[in-house]
């Protein structure tokens, strides 16, 4: 019977084409556009957690100040002091670099290019995840002496250097003279949008005496050694700081500790609100086509009132012409979301490649978009066949 059933709901289908295809136009869009904007926004996702893992693993950085801006600025720098304080007396950390940070203009040859020096010490490429591709890293002699040397990023090496290895070349930076003793690995844009290749790295005493005339660490990157508590450690810095800036069991810090993690858990969070809110507003759609799945089958219901009628008045049963009608409406929403899927996968890898971020095939959203188009079909199927099920066979017989 099923079969049977089946067989006839195809050649109904068969029979308009065109309006079957019109019909499952606006599943197919639904399903679609669920899908894609799911998979593009797991990638941003995706996306935005690979830009933040690339800042640093486990990362805490220290700042001056509650809050960015002018009101920052009224907080105390940090002291090189500070830093040999949280290296020797925290335990649980891989690398605790301090930093300091100018606008410079670069200048090789003809070519100039503004960038951002960041002055600290060998361990600010661990802390923050650096690696060394071409070159080497700061001597000990030459951070103790404040030597002009530095350690480019990969946008100032293209916008400086072009082609040209730039290890051993001369920069000029403000009135001195900086030899490039290597070159960083490219990381690319971070989660802020910021270019993170385009620094250039000194010894922490070159850049407060060439740079910024003063001995301030602005900043203070801790990386947690893998295995450590994170939440231990920023425990143990904010207790640490506090004592040695003289702050009052009653008074509020006077700077911030920012976590890689806090920041990650924040933007992710974001992004899939957004996934969530976009996937529903294209779902929308999806009601849209059933609503046209069942205008066309309670048009099919008048066209086929005869048929109907001849099909009870031979010993059909209502629930078998509601099963017909049902099986209809079911397979077209079946096709539409089997269309859909497929129209969104290409969608899915075109977009993702346009926007740059990776393609993340997600089985569960395409099997749950394949179900509720089923059941779209079912829901506004229902109505037209369970009207089709109850035409009486005599006024059916008499339809013109």
């Amino acid at each position: 019977m099923w079969w049977n059933t089946l067989m006839l709901a195809l050649r109904a289908i068969r029979r308009n084409l065109m309006r079957s295809f019109l019909t499952i136009l606006g599943v197919v869009i639904g399903v679609a556009a669920v899908i894609t904007m799911v998979t593009l926004g797991n990638g941003a996702t995706r996306s935005v957690a690979d830009q933040i893992a690339s800042m640093g693993s486990n990362l805490l950085m220290v700042r001056p100040g509650q809050r960015f801006g002018p009101a920052a600025e009224a907080a105390p720098n940090f002291k090189l002091a500070d830093v040999e304080a949280v290296r020797n007396q925290i335990g649980g950390t891989a690398a605790v670099a301090p930093v300091v940070s100018s606008a410079v203009t670069a200048v090789f040859q003809a070519s100039n290019w503004s960038t951002s020096v960041t002055g600290s010490s060998n361990a600010y490429f661990t802390a923050a995840n650096w690696e060394i591709v071409a070159g080497r890293s700061f001597t000990e002699l030459e951070e103790r002496a404040g030597k002009a040397v530095c350690v480019i990023g990969e946008t100032v090496r293209e916008n400086l250097f072009g082609q040209q290895n730039p290890v051993g070349a001369e920069i000029r930076i403000r009135q001195f003279a900086c030899e490039v003793i290597g070159l960083l690995g490219a990381k690319g844009q971070s989660a802020m949008g910021s270019d993170q290749d385009d620094t250039v790295i000194m010894p922490l005493r070159t850049v407060q005496r060439r740079l910024v005339g003063n001995t301030d660490v602005r900043m203070i990157m801790v990386s947690v050694a893998a295995g450590a508590s994170i939440d231990r450690v920023k425990a143990q810095l904010i207790s640490l700081l506090r004592e040695r800036r003289n702050i009052s069991e009653f008074e509020d810090d006077d700077f911030r500790v920012m976590d890689t993690r806090q920041i990650a858990e924040t933007l992710t969070g974001t992004t899939r609100v957004l996934t969530l809110l976009l996937g529903a507003v294209a779902a929308v759609s999806l009601l849209v086509g059933g609503i046209g799945i069942m205008n066309i089958m309670l048009v099919s219901v008048t066209e086929r009132t005869r048929e109907i009628g001849i099909r009870l008045a031979i010993g059909a049963l209502e629930r078998d012409v509601l099963l017909q009608f049902l099986i209809e409406a079911v397979v077209l929403s079946s096709l539409g979301g089997v269309i859909g899927i497929l129209l969104a996968a290409g969608a899915s890898v075109f977009l993702a490649g346009l926007m740059s971020v990776p393609y993340i095939f997600d089985p569960a959203i395409n099997l749950l978009s394949f179900v509720f188009s089923a059941a779209i079909g079912v829901m506004f199927g229902y109505f037209p066949a369970r009207r089709a099920a109850r035409l009486d066979p005599i006024d059916a017989l008499r339809h013109e």
